[in-house]
């Protein structure tokens, strides 16, 4: 991932520290005031509390949104000793309503554009997931499963992310024999348990070059098989059939005008008595919202569905026998990764730079406050072509 800035924006980042004792400017008064209601203050004593470190951050962040936010934190203009606090606060205050003209470009982009269409699609596993295996298998758990553990009957990373695997497997009743198709497969952790575990042989498909090569050679000797391939370019004709479907953490790059091409894809490709199991991240109203820090630093393209947008686009494809929410899990998870993510960095330090471990360390707690405030959601949906006779049972 190249976040290298050009001679002009290091300047600009160049820190100008705050005036000690001088008179309150007007920018950080009015972001004072805004952070109130959330119950946070400026230099205050609260771990969950901001401190300035640059005069210039508070008139940055009120200019630029989230934008502005998370990049003055990477440039070290402000800091917080416990983020994910801090964020449950802003989320929890509902303070993202405070939308910035950049905020409401970025929003009309999303629904005016397809922002993942067949050539943008690609953008997401060359900046994200090709970021570095090293990095990521120190992060994750030892199958590298990078999406929500499921922590009902687990107390550490490894069981939580073992338990989902297996839920995903009963819930599509797998057996012997079967073949899986697993969309998004990343570096192929549920082909893995599903191979080892339940019998079954496995195709992923991934849109990340690192991801198939590691994964190649990691899961060499099991029945599985990884395509480089965009979801719409796979099996055009409906020629090769599966028993059962599997997305897990990859319809968040989907994106609103590509649901109908996406479930398509999806049902030409199972057979008649199948099963699908689509496991997403969710936000709990439609907006066709793109973040737009996120956008640039961590998921190009990236949108959240809603649940109504889901059940729309799979309206006349797929019957929907069974949803669950589990996404508290993603609390846990997130701060999982985020110990061991600290714990490793002293090896990725000099390769990736201060400004890198900055929006990582970014990354992953606002996502866990966001999570924990239940402003977005972690769905698995279980769906079948006709409806299962007698009616589906939920395995939980």
């Amino acid at each position: 991932m190249d976040l290298d800035l050009d001679e002009e924006s290091k300047r600009k980042a160049a820190p100008r520290p705050a005036t000690p004792g001088g008179k309150k400017s007007s920018a950080i008064g009015t972001l004072g005031n805004l952070l109130g209601r959330a119950g946070i203050r400026i230099n205050g004593d609260a771990p969950w509390d901001i401190h300035i470190n640059d005069d210039r951050a508070a008139s940055r962040i009120l200019a630029q949104g989230s934008l502005g936010l998370g990049e003055s934190y990477m440039d070290g203009w402000w800091d917080c000793a416990a983020l994910d606090i801090f964020f449950e606060r802003i989320f929890q205050a509902n303070l993202t309503e405070h939308v910035t003209a950049k905020d409401v470009l970025q929003t009309l982009k999303a629904r005016l554009l397809n922002l993942q269409s067949s050539r943008r699609s690609w953008q997401v596993g060359k900046a994200h997931y090709d970021v570095g295996n090293d990095l990521f298998s120190e992060m994750l758990d030892s199958r590298m499963t990078y999406s929500c553990g499921y922590w009902n009957v687990a107390n550490n990373l490894e069981d939580a992310q073992a338990a989902k695997l297996d839920l995903v497997c009963r819930k599509l009743g797998l057996q012997p024999g079967m073949r899986l198709l697993d969309i998004g497969c990343g570096w192929g952790s549920l082909m893995q348990f599903a191979a080892e575990n339940y019998g079954v042989s496995c195709v992923g498909l991934t849109i990340s070059k690192e991801q198939a090569e590691f994964a190649r050679q990691k899961l060499s000797g099991l029945p599985v098989e990884f395509r480089l391939a965009d979801y719409r370019s796979f099996n055009p004709n409906g020629d090769e059939k599966f028993d059962r479907i599997a997305s897990i953490g990859m319809f968040e790059h989907v994106g609103h005008k590509n649901y109908g091409a996406f479930f398509d894809a999806c049902k030409r490709s199972l057979v008649d008595d199948g099963l699908f199991l689509l496991h997403t991240i969710g936000r709990k109203r439609t907006r066709n919202v793109i973040d737009p820090w996120f956008d640039r630093y961590i998921f190009p393209n990236g949108e959240l569905p809603s649940l109504s947008e889901i059940s729309t686009s799979v309206d006349g494809r797929f019957v929907i026998e069974d949803v669950h929410n589990f996404g508290a899990d993603y609390d846990k998870t997130l701060l999982a990764w985020h110990a061991r993510f600290e714990a490793a960095w002293p090896q990725f330090a000099s390769q990736y730079g201060e400004r890198f471990y900055r929006m990582w360390r970014y990354y992953l707690l606002c996502m866990a406050g966001c999570f924990r405030a239940r402003q977005i959601q972690l769905w698995q949906t279980v769906l079948s072509p006709s409806g299962v006779a007698g009616g589906y049972l939920r395995h939980s």
